[in-house]
C-alpha cells in the first residue's frame, strides 16, 4: 500500500517536474566580425521548451569583476541567428539558434580590448535558469568584411574593363550598342553646313567640377573637330567663366587636330552672365535672331531646359539633348528631336572619339551590366521554385 502511494505521489509529480527550468545550452561570446570594435554578439541553442507561454530569456553582462546587469529580455520564441544582419560568409544563419547583437553593456557603449561577461537566464513560470558565465571581448577589425562583396565585384569588374581595353587597343573599331542622338550628330552638322546656319551648343549651368560638364566639353572637342572639318560656324555661349575657358582650349585643339588651326576664332567662345535666367533670356534672343540649323544641349540643366528648347524648336532646328537629370528628361524628349537619356551622356565621349580607354571601358560596363541582368534572371526563376538560400545570397550580394 505504501508503495503505491509512493508511486501515484510520483505520477503527480510529473507536471511540476516537467517545468523545472534548465539552462542555455551551447552559450557562444563572439566579437562582431568587420566592426570598430564597438559589439559583441551572444548566441545560445535552440531550446525544447522554446515558445512555450511565459518562458523567457534575459541577457546579461558586465565588465570583467563586476556585478551582472540585464541587457534585455526576449520571448524564448524571437532573436534568432537569422535575424542577425551579417553576410552569410561571415555569420550562419542556423535557424537552431538564438542570437543578440550586445552594443551597451551597463549603459556605456561596448569598447574594444575591454573584458565583459555575459550570461543568459531562462525564466518560467516556476523558476529560473542561470547558464554559466562567459567572458568576451571586442576587437577593431583592420578590414570590413563586410564589405567583401564590393570588394569582390569591383575586382571582376575591374579585370573586365581592362581587357577590354587591352582588346579596344588592338581593335579601334570594337562594336559599340547604337546611340540614336550620337547617330545624328554628323547629320546636324552637316545641315548646318548645307544651310550656312550655325550651330549652337551650350554645356549645362553647371561649372567644370560637375561630372556632367566634363563630359560635355568632351562631346564638344568632337563637334567642334567635325564643325571644322565641315567648316561650319560654332557658338559655344557660357555662363561659367571657368567652362568658358576651358572650352576655348577644347575648341582649338579640336580645330589643330582636324588640320585647319587657322580656321579657329576665339569669339566660337563667349560669356554671357552667371545669372540663370539672363542668361536663358540672351540664349533664346541670339536663336531667334541667327535661326541656327542645329542645337545641342549637354550637360545640367534645370528651368531654364524647356524655355531653351521650345525657342529653339521654333527656328526649325535639329535639337540633341543629354543630361542626367531626370526631372529634365521629359522636356528634352518631348522638345528635342533626338535625347541622350543618363548615362549615355558619358557613353558619348567613346562613342565619338573612339579612344581605346573610353571605348574598351564602355564595353566592359555593358558586359557587366548584362552579367548582372542574368545573375538577377537567373536568382529570380530559382526563387520562384522555391530555392531559399538564393535569397541570401541576392541580398548579401547586392
Amino acid at each position: 500500500m505504501a508503495v503505491s502511494r509512493g508511486i501515484l505521489l510520483l505520477l503527480l509529480a510529473l507536471p511540476a517536474l516537467a517545468q523545472v527550468p534548465t539552462p542555455v545550452e551551447d552559450l557562444r561570446v563572439h566579437d562582431m566580425p568587420g566592426d570598430d570594435g564597438t559589439s559583441l554578439l551572444l548566441s545560445w541553442k535552440k531550446m525544447p521548451y522554446d515558445g512555450q507561454g511565459g518562458t523567457f530569456y534575459v541577457v546579461e553582462g558586465g565588465e570583467e569583476g563586476k556585478e551582472l546587469a540585464q541587457l534585455i529580455q526576449v520571448d524564448s520564441s524571437s532573436a534568432w541567428s537569422e535575424d542577425i544582419k551579417l553576410p552569410f560568409w561571415l555569420w550562419s544563419r542556423d535557424k537552431e539558434r538564438h542570437a543578440f547583437e550586445v552594443k551597451s553593456v551597463g549603459g556605456a557603449n561596448v569598447e574594444k580590448d575591454k573584458a565583459y561577461q555575459f550570461r543568459v537566464t531562462t525564466l518560467f513560470p516556476g523558476g529560473k535558469s542561470a547558464s554559466q558565465v562567459l567572458p568576451g571581448k571586442a576587437e577593431e577589425n583592420w578590414f570590413d568584411s563586410r564589405q567583401l562583396n564590393n570588394f569582390v565585384i569591383l575586382v571582376f569588374f575591374s579585370t573586365v574593363v581592362l581587357l577590354f581595353i587591352n582588346r579596344a587597343k588592338t581593335n579601334p573599331n570594337m562594336f559599340l550598342r547604337k546611340i540614336a542622338g550620337l547617330d545624328a550628330i554628323d547629320e546636324a552638322i552637316g545641315r548646318a553646313t548645307e544651310m550656312g546656319r550655325p550651330l549652337y551648343y551650350m554645356t549645362g549651368l553647371y561649372g567644370m567640377d560637375a561630372i556632367q560638364t566634363i563630359a560635355s566639353t568632351v562631346i564638344l572637342g568632337q563637334v567642334a573637330r567635325r564643325v571644322a572639318e565641315y567648316d561650319t560656324q560654332l557658338r559655344v555661349p557660357h555662363r561659367d567663366p571657368i567652362v568658358f575657358s576651358v572650352c576655348q582650349e577644347v575648341v582649338k585643339e579640336a580645330y589643330v587636330k582636324a588640320g585647319r588651326p587657322d580656321a579657329y576664332k576665339d569669339d566660337y567662345n563667349f560669356f554671357l552672365t552667371q545669372d540663370q535666367f539672363s542668361f536663358t533670356a540672351a540664349v533664346d534672343g541670339m536663336m531667334v535672331r541667327e535661326r541656327p540649323a542645329a542645337i545641342f544641349y549637354m550637360g545640367y540643366f534645370l528651368a531654364e531646359s524647356l524655355l531653351l528648347t521650345e525657342v529653339g524648336a521654333t527656328t526649325g532646328a535639329i535639337q540633341v539633348a543629354g543630361t542626367d537629370v531626370a526631372s529634365q528628361l521629359p522636356f528634352f524628349v518631348t522638345t528635342c528631336d533626338y535625347t541622350l537619356i543618363g548615362e549615355e551622356l558619358y557613353a558619348a565621349s567613346a562613342y565619338l572619339s573612339r579612344e581605346p580607354v573610353l571605348v574598351g571601358t564602355l564595353r566592359g560596363q555593358d558586359v557587366g551590366k548584362l552579367l548582372t541582368l542574368t545573375a538577377l534572371a537567373a536568382s529570380t526563376v530559382l526563387a520562384f521554385f522555391g530555392v531559399d538560400w538564393i535569397l541570401d545570397i541576392v541580398r548579401d550580394w547586392s
